[in-house]
């Protein structure tokens, strides 16, 4: 990660940290009201292929035993409503700003992925995990709503495993590494806003209009 990205994403993080704190702290209540315990949720991800961190939301579903992989349409029925609501909004990822703090993500980058990817496919992550993962970017922005439809078909984790090896992970890497080439600190200032506007047009129970949904060429 170079200084510039650094100095920004720690500039941004203090500046929203106030607004969002409060924020935070009411939904972890209500989570705990409604749901009960943990009220967080850690997973292991990777930003680099070969350094794992423990990536931090709220709890969005209901507690398993053993719970691995990707989520697809085999995990739909444990999603909680409050759940529901904070992954529509992406309410849930509140927690990340922690980790960004700590340097373990930036605001914009590929999504860090889980290890067993990048033990399956290690050539093509390291080069997507040359760029800092991130909370959002420009993959995030063009596909993450198709391959929610993709993931949602289903109905078993095989299925969500070999749909999401097959269709989401190479054409994912294909969008980061166009990031890779074009990124900057203006672009990032850029994807940072339109996934800004995205979240507050979910939060209004609306979809943005099609032009503001496309991501910048």
């Amino acid at each position: 990660m170079t200084f510039s990205k650094r100095l920004t994403d720690l500039s941004i993080a203090l500046l929203i940290l106030p607004l969002l704190l409060p924020i935070l702290t009411v939904l972890a209540l209500i989570t705990w009201m409604r749901d009960g315990r943990p009220v967080f949720y850690g997973s292991e991800r990777m930003s680099s292929p070969e350094k794992a961190f423990t990536l931090w939301k709220l709890r969005s579903m209901t507690l398993v035993e053993t719970d691995s992989g990707v989520s697809g349409g085999d995990k739909a029925a444990r999603i909680t409503k409050n759940g529901a609501m904070m992954r529509r909004s992406r309410l849930d990822e509140l927690p990340q700003l922690f980790n960004i703090l700590r340097g373990d993500i930036s605001f914009v980058g590929p999504r860090p992925p889980l290890r067993q990817y990048v033990e399956r496919f290690p050539k093509l992550y390291a080069r997507v995990l040359e760029s800092r993962p991130g909370v959002t970017g420009l993959a995030s922005l063009v596909y993450a709503a198709h391959e929610e439809k993709l993931l949602a078909r289903a109905s078993t984790p095989e299925e969500t495993d070999a749909i999401y090896a097959r269709s989401c992970v190479p054409r994912k890497a294909r969008i980061d590494l166009i990031y890779q080439r074009h990124r900057s600190v203006s672009f990032d200032l850029w994807l940072i806003l339109l996934t800004a506007a995205r979240v507050l047009g979910y939060a209004r129970g609306s979809r943005l209009p099609r032009s503001r949904r496309r991501s910048p060429r």
